[in-house]
Order: C-alpha cells, then sequence, then structure tokens
C-alpha cells in the first residue's frame, strides 16, 4: 500500500481534529528525522499510522491488545495506553507495514521504553510538540528540541508524569523508566563531555 493510500484509510479512522493532529506529527517527526538524523520516511509512515486505532472502542482495543499477544501488563493501565500497541498490531496486520522501527515507534509512542530508538524519540516527542498541541510547558518543550531530542523528550515525559500525579492516576512504569533511562544517558554525555 502507497503513503497517499495509508494516508486515505488511516484518515476515516479518526475525526477530522485528530487527522490534523497527525498530519502535524508527521511535519513535526520528518523535520525533527532530518535535524536528528534519522530516516525522515519512516518517521513520515510512522507518524501516519501513530493513532490509527485511538477513536477504536475500548473493548476492541482490549480484543487487539489480546490477539496481538501484547497485552501483558497494559491493561491494567489506563486504556489511553493501548492504542499504541494495538496501532502496531493494526500497522502489521492491516496495512502490511513490516519495518519493525516503523512498528516499534508506533508501539512505543505514547510511553517510551527504556533504550528508545532514534525513531522511537522521533515519533514520540512529534506527538508532544506538534504545533496545534497546547499545554502548560508545550512551548519550553519545542524549544529544548532545538537543542537536544533527549532532554526535549524528558521534558515530554516530565509533563506526562506530572499531569498524571495532579489528577490522582495510575502512572505506567515504563514511562518512569524510559524518563529515567534519558537521564542516565544525559548524564553519561556531560561526564564524557
Amino acid at each position: 500500500m502507497d503513503r497517499n493510500a495509508i494516508m486515505e484509510r488511516v484518515r476515516t479512522q479518526m475525526p477530522e481534529r485528530r487527522w490534523a493532529h497527525t498530519a502535524g506529527v508527521m511535519e513535526t517527526a520528518v523535520r525533527l528525522a532530518e535535524r536528528y538524523g534519522a530516516d525522515p520516511a519512516k518517521a513520515e509512515l510512522a507518524a501516519i499510522l501513530h493513532d490509527v486505532a485511538k477513536y477504536w472502542k475500548i473493548e476492541d482495543q482490549k480484543r487487539a491488545l489480546i490477539e496481538s499477544g501484547e497485552a501483558g501488563d497494559l491493561l491494567e493501565y489506563d486504556p489511553q495506553l493501548w492504542h499504541a500497541h494495538v496501532g502496531a498490531h493494526v500497522a502489521r496486520r492491516n496495512y502490511g507495514i513490516e519495518d519493525p522501527e516503523v512498528l516499534d515507534a508506533i508501539r512505543w509512542h505514547t510511553s517510551g521504553r527504556v533504550g528508545m530508538t532514534l525513531l522511537d524519540k522521533v515519533v514520540c516527542l512529534a506527538d508532544y510538540m506538534e504545533p496545534g498541541r497546547d499545554f502548560p510547558g508545550v512551548d519550553r518543550i519545542r524549544e529544548e528540541a532545538g537543542r537536544s531530542l533527549d532532554r526535549a523528550l524528558v521534558l515530554g515525559f516530565d509533563s506526562t508524569i506530572s499531569f498524571l500525579l495532579a489528577n490522582g492516576r495510575l502512572i505506567y512504569p515504563l514511562t518512569v523508566m524510559a524518563r529515567n533511562d534519558l537521564i542516565r544517558l544525559l548524564d553519561k554525555e556531560a561526564d564524557n563531555g
């Protein structure tokens, strides 16, 4: 399936405002990929598909998670996390995407993970800071993205964790682990720099 066919099909899976978000993530992911040395075509493809399952019914997401074998501990946490893993499953099953880098960038765009690849980071950060995003701290994330992909992503995770804490919500442990992994990486760079 070619890029335009994928885009048209994905567009039918979401409301127009979410498609506008997806378009913003696509543009931002390509820009970040070009700046930091990731593959822009892979970044764009992952961005197109990152929210493909976002508007599926929760029961359908749960069923797809179980079917894919990726449910793990996700079912114990906020269903807002589920669409990323379901999206990777759907990208493979329904759109013929086989590239493991693209599938992982879709899978980890919400929670992050320890040992994030460059493409994972680009798509995750693009989702945080695309032009349509408006939340406290987003301008600081955008500003930092011009200097450091990792520091900007830490700010994004900090924002998510702060929001969840302020609202008394569960925090997915992998997000904390992803943040800590980036902090360790930045500390190591500072020690070697």
